[in-house]
């Protein structure tokens, strides 16, 4: 049976990615046409969009990303952006 949800039932919805990871939660939703084109996710506390994202408040993720809505929201790995661990690590130069 297909269940259908108002736009405003998904805001707060917690997000995940398809690989388990905990993203942030629902803030807004974009419409184009009386179509959802994207979804803007706040960056929560532990979430993996804060450890990306440091002191952004959120990303937008288009809507073509989005795998299922039901009591969470779980969207593909490619909205993930792109980032590499230790970087501040890795550009410690000898200055000698």
């Amino acid at each position: 049976m297909l269940k259908l949800l108002n736009v405003t039932d998904v805001y707060g919805m917690q997000v995940f990615t398809d690989a388990g990871d905990y993203f942030g939660d629902v803030e807004e939703a974009y419409l184009l046409n009386n179509k959802v084109s994207g979804w803007r996710i706040k960056a929560t506390r532990n979430s993996f969009l804060t450890k990306i994202l440091g002191g952004a408040k959120g990303v937008v993720v288009p809507h073509n990303l989005v795998k299922s809505i039901g009591d969470v929201m779980l969207i593909s790995r490619a909205a993930v952006p792109a980032y590499e661990e230790d970087e501040e690590s890795s550009s410690v130069t000898d200055s000698n």
